[in-house]
């Protein structure tokens, strides 16, 4: 996990903030591919300016849990000492899981941007829809494919050279 500050965030985020912020995710991605890990890249920016960034480590830590957005979340709410995490904004390369789509509704996350579909597992609008069900006590404001295409290469590269 990285933790670096960075000036804050300005008003509403745009196509260019999303894509900026995206890349970096995409960065982290590469870092898991290089690693042997599912090539996903999160990063947790928060209002404040401070980023978490990751990427997936299950093979690394034998951790089926340490999926990147998890590990983010896990460390900002460390870093706050608190488990809400709003005025944060989840940049991740693929549409989060079940799990991952769960924790960002139980840690109040406001929003989440996110690259690539992902029609085998993605819970938040491919099989379902976890982070806006509105039975749920908090729904995220949400944002698909940003760098979707630059996301799935990655993603189809990775497995296509393991088959």
């Amino acid at each position: 996990m990285t933790e670096s500050p960075s000036s804050p965030p300005g008003p509403a985020p745009d196509t260019g903030f999303d894509e900026a912020w995206m890349r970096r995710a995409l960065a982290q991605a590469e870092r898991a591919a290089a690693l042997g890990e599912v090539p996903v890249g999160a990063v947790l920016l928060a209002s404040g300016g401070t980023v978490f960034e990751d990427h997936n480590r299950t093979r690394e830590l034998a951790d089926p849990t340490a999926h990147a957005e998890m590990l983010v979340l896990r460390a900002a709410a460390d870093h706050l000492g608190d488990w809400r995490l709003e005025g944060h904004t989840m940049f991740v390369t693929l549409e989060p899981c079940a799990m991952c789509a769960g924790a960002l509704v139980l840690a109040r996350v406001p929003r989440l941007v996110y690259g690539a579909p992902d029609p085998k597992a993605g819970m938040c609008g491919s099989l379902g829809n976890l982070v806006q069900d509105v039975r749920l006590n908090h729904r995220v404001e949400l944002r698909a494919g940003v760098l979707a295409e630059e996301s799935g290469d990655l993603l189809r590269q990775f497995f296509h050279a393991r088959r």
